[in-house]
């Protein structure tokens, strides 16, 4: 099974790359958002696993008698999912924000400051 989940994983970081190397923004913010799911499967298969007995000690015990699932790393990617949500939230409000000022979401035409009709701008101080 963590096998499968390391090949997913693999491709998710591979498809994200891929698109953050785009010039369009919204493919941009999809490879954030791909990149973002690939940490969170790759913390999620570091956690192990399996079926194991969920976390939970039994009364007049202090720890677990057999062997328990670590809540860590499913704690974690439930805080990442929250963040990483509010993040692309703002990412693309920030992208709409910018498309409707400039008219375009091709970052290579994106040149408010430094327009293509004039020349460089001073190189030395």
């Amino acid at each position: 099974m963590e096998t499968v989940l390391a090949l997913l994983v693999a491709v998710l970081f591979s498809v994200a790359v891929y698109l953050l190397l785009s010039t369009h923004i919204i493919r941009m913010l999809l490879g954030i958002v791909l990149l973002g799911n690939a940490v969170n499967l790759s913390m999620f298969t570091a956690g192990r696993v399996s079926t194991m007995v969920p976390p939970i000690i039994p009364g007049g015990l202090t720890v677990p008698a057999v062997v328990t699932a670590n809540p860590l790393p499913q704690a974690l990617i439930l805080t990442a999912i929250v963040i990483s949500f509010s993040f692309f939230a703002f990412l693309l409000v920030l992208a709409f924000r910018a498309y409707q000022d400039l008219g375009t979401d091709d970052t290579d035409r994106m040149r408010v400051a430094e327009p293509e009709g004039e020349g460089l701008p001073p190189l030395g101080y």
